[in-house]
């Protein structure tokens, strides 16, 4: 059983930044792969990034790429997503999630089994 909870969201100018952090309880962090999902009212869930159980494998969305960046420290077991120039069309609720899948690369909320409360992001124009 993995619990996760997400944290540092906020209003933020476009252009600016903020650090979302998810923080997972459960013996099996270090070898789960984690992902950033996003969501607004009204639409499907949205895959944002993943990251496997070392860190050497990460995907991001092309809404993403290159300004957003997603890491793990299994020591503190903790996954983070730095968002960087942020764009009003990032506006969202923001999901932490835990994968009992341990190789290839996870995309789709389905290979997901754990969710965290989400953390809510507003960037303003």
């Amino acid at each position: 059983q993995v619990q996760l909870v997400e944290s540092g969201g906020g209003l933020v100018q476009a252009g600016g930044s903020l650090r979302l952090s998810c923080a997972a309880t459960g013996r099996t962090f270090a070898t789960n792969t984690m992902g950033w999902f996003r969501q607004t009212p009204g639409k499907e869930r949205n895959f944002v990034a993943t990251i496997n159980w070392d860190g050497g494998t990460t995907k991001y969305a092309d809404s993403v790429k290159g300004r957003f960046t997603i890491s793990r420290d299994n020591a503190k077991s903790t996954v983070y997503l730095q968002l960087n120039s942020l764009k009003p069309e990032d506006t969202a609720r923001y999901y932490c999630a835990a994968s009992s899948f341990t190789s290839g690369i996870l995309d789709k909320s389905f290979q997901y089994n754990y969710w965290g409360q989400g953390t809510q992001v507003t960037v303003s124009s």
